[in-house]
């Protein structure tokens, strides 16, 4: 099959879902462009700020994607390229994309509350408490799993002859392994993630301090991006895949507690324009791609092989592939920050249904380039090796210069050095951003578990320590491709309990709710199924840690599920209620 096909089929699919899917979701809602929203209610100037429609999509956009619907297909399509993109069109309009526009209306008629704050209302304080719980631990496997992931990749050596370069060659710092001469491509990516958010503060300063024009931000931000490149050509920086977690989990530490606007804001603004690079090189390279005529190398079926990788293809698919179909994550996302500066109702479709449908956008260009860009026998050395590390990043990044090779004739070298710098540089920022998360939801649990908590348990460096430390423990005693499947669980978990919270509200505000619980039962009964295969296998490998957060989710979720159940609470939205709600502290970190 021509590559071009696969662009082609998913850009009608995923045009109609929003031109009809959205309307039809839209009018269920109520959607009313009239209304007035929380950030124009409640504008402070900090936290509501009303906000043009294309500057929160972006915001949004650039908190949404980025590792997840990169590495979730760039595992999943050892299943074959059908089920593995059928997924990702199905689920992001289904299910993802309803998901997060939904999620996004409702904190904005709740007055900017998150999904835990409206679960407090629609299920009572139990099923607050139990989602705050599952979500601390949703994180910590997020923030395992992406450190793993990352230190990996900053590590990687790819062998100059993949790269079509001669051993003389002086455009990468090369080293000799086993006989053969590799480039540091990893020590790249681990120049300009240093050299970036170097430079974060800077940028802060100039856009939230100095109120400096945009027509000066946006292309020192570019002259960032490109200067961190060179920098790293010249001074690539190679450190051990553990002293590079070490010092990953020493950064997270400090930039959990210095204001947003120092580091993670502008770090998130400047590493958008690679994303946003490729993105566009992506759908260029699939365009020259199938116009030369490149057809799909990968296999198309591929199930046997894959459930015997990854696991059975039902329930494994649909939790390895999270962002790009469906993501919980994304609920933290819409509640957290979008939905206090969206200034009109009406641009909460496009920015929450749009939004995800651009992320499978994303998804599928993953997709194009794994099955067309690499030598299938390669990808499953990288991704699924006999010995030593998968390194999933290496794999798309080299997927990712085939294809812009075949396509548009960029040498592969440079393909390669960008892929690694577009997926690497959102790990760190949702690392910084998780363990920044992780330690306000600690930070809320001690308030539900105590009366009156300690000082010193409610304190930043104690909860900042925590969240690090079991990010440490998580990475150094399990390998990637063990942590993603129980996080991959945990991240549709979240978004199986937020669509039944959703469902919940619908319910109770007299609102049709079929196309919030069809896709809640579906990734309940998946997860929980998910969990159970999990579990056989970890008590057969004697992992009692990861058993140990199997059976905690389990739980968690059967007893949010009976607390739904019970409810019978109703809730009569004031439209003249003018107060200000009080939120706990962790709403206010951006995601």
């Amino acid at each position: 099959m021509n590559v071009l096909w696969i662009l082609v089929l998913s850009t009608v699919f995923l045009f109609l879902g929003y031109r009809f899917y959205s309307r039809y979701i839209s009018r269920i809602l109520g959607e009313d462009p009239k209304r007035v929203t929380p950030s124009v209610q409640y504008n402070d100037g900090l936290d509501y700020v009303p906000t043009r429609g294309g500057v929160v999509f972006a915001h949004h956009f650039a908190s949404i994607a980025g590792a997840g619907p990169i590495l979730g297909p760039t595992l999943a399509i050892m299943y074959g390229v059908a089920p593995v993109w059928a997924w990702v069109i199905i689920g992001g309009i289904f299910f993802g994309a309803v998901h997060d526009y939904t999620a996004l209306f409702v904190s904005i008629r709740e007055k900017g509350r998150s999904i835990a704050e409206i679960a407090r209302k629609t299920l009572g304080d139990s099923g607050f408490a139990l989602m705050i719980a599952f979500t601390i631990l949703m994180v910590i496997l997020v923030t395992s799993s992406f450190l793993v992931a990352s230190a990996t990749s900053l590590t990687s050596l790819v062998p100059l002859e993949q790269l079509r370069l001669p051993a003389d060659q002086k455009i990468l710092h090369t080293v000799i392994k086993n006989g053969i001469s590799n480039g540091k491509i990893g020590g790249i990516a681990s120049t300009s993630v240093i050299f970036i958010t170097l430079f974060a503060p800077l940028m802060g300063f100039l856009c939230y301090k100095k109120n400096t024009s945009m027509k000066l931000i946006y292309p020192l931000a570019i002259l960032i991006c490109f200067l961190s490149i060179l920098v790293g050509l010249k001074v690539p920086i190679s450190l051990d895949v553990k002293v590079w977690m070490i010092a990953l989990g020493i950064y997270t530490l400090f930039a959990s507690g210095v204001p947003v606007w120092l580091l993670l804001q502008p770090r998130d603004f400047i590493n958008v324009f690679i994303l946003y690079g490729g993105i566009l090189f992506l759908i260029c390279g699939s365009i020259g791609a199938g116009l030369s005529g490149v057809e799909v190398n990968a296999p198309v079926m591929n199930i046997a092989e894959g459930s015997a990788k990854i696991g059975l293809i039902w329930p494994f698919l649909f939790i390895t592939v999270a962002c790009g179909a469906i993501s919980g994550f994304h609920a933290l996302v819409a509640g957290g920050t979008v939905s206090k500066q969206v200034k009109n109702e009406k641009s909460a479709r496009s920015i929450g249904f749009g939004g995800m449908l651009l992320e499978s956008l994303l998804a599928v260009g993953v997709i194009i380039a794994l099955s067309s860009g690499i030598p299938f026998s390669d990808y499953i050395g990288i991704v699924f090796p006999a010995q030593g590390n998968s390194n999933p990043i290496l794999a798309f990044s080299l997927a990712f210069s085939g294809l812009l090779y075949k396509g548009l004739h960029v040498p592969m070298v440079y393909g390669t050095v960008f892929g690694i710098l577009m997926v690497e540089g959102f790990v760190a920022t949702t690392l910084d951003t998780a363990v920044r998360i992780n330690r306000y939801l600690f930070e809320e649990l001690w308030s539900i578990i105590f009366k009156n908590p300690p000082k010193w348990i409610r304190s930043y460096l104690f909860n900042s320590l925590l969240s690090v430390g079991l990010m440490l423990f998580f990475a150094f005693t399990n390998a990637f491709t063990v942590i993603w499947p129980i996080f991959g669980t945990a991240n549709q978990l979240l978004a199986a309990l937020t669509l039944v919270t959703l469902a919940a509200w619908l319910a109770t505000n007299r609102k049709k709710n079929g196309f919030i619980l069809a896709p809640a039962f579906f990734m309940i009964v998946t997860t929980l199924f998910s969990m159970a295969f999990l579990l056989k296998k970890y008590l057969a490998n004697n992992n009692w840690l990861l058993m140990t957060v199997d059976i905690l989710m389990i739980a968690l979720t059967l007893a949010l599920i009976v607390v739904a159940i019970k409810s019978r609470k109703k809730i009569t939205p004031s439209k003249t209620d003018k107060t200000k709600p009080k939120f706990p502290e962790y709403q206010k970190a951006t995601v």
